[in-house]
């Protein structure tokens, strides 16, 4: 598809109606739509105009496995765009263990019963700048060790025994839902939430993290409760979302949000 002035779409194609160009771009891949997007303000809006339109709705279709559509691992994404930008940040199948799987709806890992072994993974995108959130949920037993968090790409994803991985080097933290620690560098940096008698964590209860490159901070809610700050200082550098497990067949789902919502 042509996008020059001396193609058919880049000659007089921008004066389509716009309902007619909605129909073309509903047959292109995303990298084509970051493209067309740039062309003119009025393709500019058809595509990002309306985020539930029949092109993200046709991209979505051909993107994202069905069960990933029709069950609720989505409901906390309203629009079909935001869903295919939740597939675009979700676990990586290439920067894992090998011990784990990411299985067929695209979101969920699954870890081998392998005995000894600490196993994580990160997802396809880091964030340097900007505000991100993103929920994770834990749908089987935690273990002695279930982390969640973040690392750059030099943190490592495997490891022998049963460790917190998230928070055992310089290049990862992480928060282990079994004890409440808050964990860097190998050390624990205080219990979180900061509070008294804090709730152990329920299985299937989603974790909302917001990372804030701004403020260089990294914090979690539960529910719709803020549970605070848990990491201030974070580095300038590339970060990914990122989960460590150790229990044999449990999984973790994890959906990227978006900007996340002040108030």
């Amino acid at each position: 598809m042509a996008t020059g002035g001396g193609g058919a779409v880049g000659g007089a194609g921008w004066r389509l109606p716009g309902r007619v160009l909605e129909l073309v771009f509903s047959y292109l891949e995303l990298r084509e739509l970051r493209s067309c997007a740039l062309v003119c303000r009025l393709w500019h809006h058809v595509l990002h105009g309306d985020e539930n339109s029949e092109v993200w709705r046709s991209l979505a279709a051909r993107s994202l496995a069905e069960e990933a559509l029709r069950t609720d691992i989505l409901c906390n994404v309203p629009t079909y765009k935001g869903k295919v930008r939740a597939f675009q940040h979700a676990f990586s199948t290439n920067d894992c263990s090998r011990n784990v799987y990411i299985k067929k709806n695209g979101f969920t890992l699954h870890r081998n019963p392998i005995a000894q072994s600490t196993d994580g993974a990160r997802t396809k995108i880091g964030f340097s700048e900007g505000r991100h959130a993103w929920e994770v949920w834990w749908e089987g037993p935690l273990g002695t060790v279930a982390v969640i968090g973040i690392a750059t790409k030099r943190a490592p994803m495997q490891c022998q025994g049963y460790v917190a991985l998230l928070g055992s080097d310089d290049q990862s933290w992480g928060w282990n839902l079994v004890d409440n620690n808050l964990l860097h560098n190998g050390e624990v940096n205080g219990s979180f939430p900061q509070c008294n008698n804090a709730p152990k964590y329920q299985i299937g209860e989603r974790i909302r993290v917001i990372l804030d490159m701004e403020d260089k901070t990294l914090a979690f809610e539960r529910g719709y409760e803020f549970l605070g700050v848990a990491f201030r200082g974070l580095p300038k550098a590339c970060l990914y979302p990122a989960v460590s497990a150790v229990y044999g067949n449990t999984e973790v789902t994890l959906v990227y949000l978006g900007k996340p919502l002040d108030g």
